[in-house]
């Protein structure tokens, strides 16, 4: 089959082997001064490498590989490093969006009895500004804010509810810690600029994701990762903010999507927010 694969010039490629902690699966190794892609069974394609390698000798390209086989990746390299390189590889997959491969990799750790590490870090304490894992873009990193989750005292200047970072549907990880047993308020781009006090009345306690269903592109990721908040992450409701024109209530109809894909049903609030924000409905629905 022709899939995404990584290829390395050979002409370029030094040796230094900085590419290969950037493989969690395995897939490289330094062999005769070079790196070497040693099994198109165990490469993802997902490029995690390149950004490692310091003379450009790495790049995706597209030709007939062997399929990638997620389960055979965690028994034969994955697991046997422990919680945190499965917590790393885990983080991977869920960063470029492979939720299938998140659902293998999870269904192969319950198979072998082995602890999910994600539900072990939700378990934890969090802590201020926390990065929940390195590498990426700095500007999506996970970062964990509920320590600081207290109420406005009267006469204060009002804090941020916001318990975590990234908040965008496109850049969240839906396994992230505080996604884990949280009530979540996915909420359209334009809502909190509508109403004054959207934090204190809408955000409070809640996990965060936003989105545009008019101008946001992709919409089958979304639905992927909000069936992956609902069974992984097991969050508990969504409240959909929207605004009172048409083009929002597309938002309902991907949560509505996400719930057909998702094998846990949880309750779901449709809240309307007029241009001027005002709450002109408030209500539990079916999806």
């Amino acid at each position: 089959m022709k899939r995404q694969i990584i290829t390395i010039d050979e002409i370029k490629c030094t040796g230094c082997g900085d590419c290969i902690p950037g493989c969690p699966e395995g897939a490289l190794q330094v062999i005769d001064g070079k790196a070497r892609l040693i099994s198109d069974l165990f490469c993802d394609g997902l490029g995690a490498c390149i950004g490692h390698c310091p003379t450009g000798a790495m790049k995706i390209v597209s030709r007939e590989a062997e399929p990638y086989d997620e389960k055979r990746v965690m028994h034969e390299s994955i697991a046997k490093g422990g919680p945190n390189v499965i917590a790393a590889h885990l983080h991977h997959l869920i960063d470029h969006n492979q939720n299938e491969f998140v659902r293998q990799a999870l269904e192969y750790l319950k198979e072998q009895g082995i602890a999910n590490p994600l539900e072990r870090d939700a378990l934890r304490e969090p802590a201020p500004h926390h990065a929940a894992h390195a590498g990426g873009c700095p500007g999506s990193r996970s970062m964990d804010f509920r320590g600081k989750d207290a109420a406005t005292t009267p006469g204060a200047p009002a804090e941020s509810a916001l318990r975590q970072w990234p908040i965008q549907l496109h850049l969240v990880s839906p396994q992230a810690p505080y996604f884990q047993g949280s009530d979540l308020l996915l909420a359209a781009d334009c809502a909190a600029f509508a109403v004054g006090d959207f934090h204190e009345k809408f955000m409070r306690n809640k996990s965060l994701a936003i989105a545009c269903p008019k101008l946001d592109s992709e919409m089958n990721i979304y639905v992927d990762k909000l069936a992956a908040m609902i069974d992984m992450s097991h969050v508990n409701t969504i409240t959909v903010a929207i605004m009172e024109v048409p083009c929002c209530g597309g938002l309902m109809s991907i949560v509505a999507e996400a719930l057909k894909k998702a094998s846990r049903k949880i309750p779901v609030k449709k809240v309307v927010i007029s241009l001027q924000g005002e709450t002109l409905s408030e209500e539990w629905v079916s999806c």
